[in-house]
């Protein structure tokens, strides 16, 4: 039977390369490969409450279309209320190392030495002074950006902050104010299963196409290959594509309740699957970006195996649930609380390496039970760079309490 591989795929469209030669692997008329992500165990982060992006929403033009229902209805007035809030993004990047082999005889290479190459997302404006939010790696790299608006104005970009934790940037045009329309953030921590979704974006360059579905789960947790996590990602059946990264998710009133990011395919496009960062988490960042060009993330310095009964039993533990420490990174926060680490390493099935085991097992955190790796993950969302946190553990078998705190995330 044949192995079927589901790809973690960034939906930025990136085209071909610039001039005269593609450098890019395309398909389909230009559409990049996707982008495969490991899922790597990891010990992520996020943080405190900074100041909240204060906007002026467009105003919602009452327009009736004779023979729509009322779903029909809203759909269309609140893409004409959003859609001039989302603008398309073209990026040119620098392909930095080009080089080819010197082989006596031969001419020199007729390519240049250094290639472009484009690339296509979402954003959305956030206030009248210019500022759009779009993905980090829809702008990562960028020599040049410009934005296109609905009214197919366009304007070059600069990048103001980018935090590549979360996946977030913050770009700016200089436009006359009348120009921008911000859209209305809403709430994420309150969302729930069923609830309408739809996403606006430029799906394969297709400017301000709308899409709908339903919030299908919240609390997705996604390992990324630097070795730490998005945390509270919202899944959505909504069709998202190569090119609506960057673009915002809606609930049915128009308000932002995430941005579009990441689509889980077997085909590189759109199989129903999307993930979004949710907008609690932009909240939480973009100011900070505005600001400071950078997000601080709370670090509390760990490695650990989320445990399950078949690994307690293999280990021998005391209980079935919590993150077996492997690893208080030597200088880490956790490290200089006393928290510890494996003691030795063990052969366990089903595990392609051995574990480290005799470590700390830690149960909860600040008094909130925490069963699994994800639920770390989750809670120090909430937490910020100089937070202390108290952490319940078990070593030895028996009951301990450790105070730690957070540092700043090292960029490893």
């Amino acid at each position: 039977m044949k192995r079927k591989t589901i790809l973690v795929l960034l939906v930025g469209l990136m085209a071909g390369a610039t001039p005269g030669c593609s450098l890019c692997s395309l398909t389909n008329g230009g559409i990049e490969k996707p982008t495969l992500i490991p899922t790597n165990l990891s010990s992520p982060v996020s943080v405190p409450t900074p100041p909240v992006v204060v906007v002026t929403p467009t105003p919602l033009p009452e327009e009736m279309v004779v023979g729509a229902d009322a779903e029909e209805q809203l759909i269309i007035n609140l893409y004409a209320r959003v859609s001039p809030s989302v603008v398309n993004i073209n990026v040119i990047s620098g392909l930095e190392e080009f080089s080819h082999p010197e082989v006596p005889g031969f001419p020199e290479s007729p390519f240049p030495e250094e290639f472009f190459q484009r690339g296509l997302g979402s954003g959305f404006v956030i206030d009248t002074d210019g500022h759009i939010v779009t993905n980090n790696h829809v702008v990562e790299g960028a020599r040049r950006i410009q934005v296109r608006f609905s009214d197919d104005t366009e304007a070059e970009a600069e990048v103001v902050g980018t935090d590549p934790h979360t996946d977030l940037a913050v770009i700016k045009v200089d436009v006359p104010a009348a120009m921008l329309h911000p859209v209305e953030l809403g709430e994420s921590d309150a969302l729930r299963v069923g609830q309408r979704a739809i996403a606006i974006g430029n799906p394969f360059g297709f400017e301000r196409t709308v899409t709908m579905g339903i919030i299908s789960a919240v609390g997705r947790v996604l390992r990324q290959i630097s070795g730490f996590s998005l945390p509270n990602l919202i899944q959505t059946d909504a069709a998202i594509n190569p090119g609506n990264s960057g673009g915002p998710l809606l609930d049915s009133r128009g308000k932002v309740i995430g941005v579009n990011t990441i689509i889980f395919t077997r085909t590189g496009f759109s199989s129903g699957v999307g993930l979004a960062i949710p907008v609690n988490t932009v909240k939480r960042v973009v100011p900070e970006l505005i600001e400071n060009g950078r997000f601080a993330h709370p670090w509390l310095g760990i490695r650990g195996y989320s445990l399950n009964a078949e690994l307690a039993e293999a280990l021998d533990l005391p209980v079935e649930n919590g993150i077996l420490v492997a690893e208080a990174i030597r200088g880490g926060p956790s490290a200089q609380a006393g928290l510890r680490g494996g003691q030795h390493e063990v052969l366990v099935e089903g595990f392609v390496e051995p574990i480290s085991a005799g470590g700390d097992i830690i149960t909860a955190i600040n008094d909130t039970e925490i069963r699994s790796m994800d639920d770390l993950i989750t809670y120090l969302e909430s937490t910020a760079v100089g937070q202390e946190v108290e952490l319940t553990i078990i070593r030895d078998g028996e009951k301990k309490r450790l105070t730690v705190e957070l540092d700043e995330r090292p960029n490893f």
